[in-house]
């Protein structure tokens, strides 16, 4: 339980910096094609990585900082594949927007991810 409100505070703080870096970057963001914003809230045990796309929606990846082998290019091209993956659901005729995602492609994608980084 300890842990889990410790990922929520995490999460939400990070969320609290995207909007930060949002609003400092005013409409260069709508002209810039990079939507990755790196690190946002390094902690002793997590790094917390973001990522905002042209639609406004935030991606948050909590990484283990003992892992020193996931380089920031590697995480970049995670998102990148999640957007990726995500505008593909998005897409789908058949999903409405505001449900919960259960597509078993997507759910494969992001389990692969975070086999890969464990």
């Amino acid at each position: 339980m300890e842990n889990e409100l410790k990922f929520h505070y995490m999460v939400h703080t990070s969320l609290d910096v995207v909007d930060e870096k949002i609003s400092a970057m005013g409409k260069a963001l709508v002209d810039q094609r990079e939507l990755y914003l790196g690190l946002l809230y390094p902690t002793e045990d997590y790094k917390v990585y973001g990522y905002v796309t042209n639609s406004k929606v935030k991606f948050v990846m909590v990484v283990d900082s003992s892992n020193t082998a996931l380089r920031d290019n590697e995480i970049r091209s995670m998102f990148r594949k999640l957007h990726n993956s995500y505008t593909d659901v998005m897409c789908n005729p058949f999903y409405n927007p505001g449900d919960r995602i259960q597509s078993r492609v997507f759910d494969n994608m992001v389990t692969s991810m975070m086999i890969q980084v464990c």
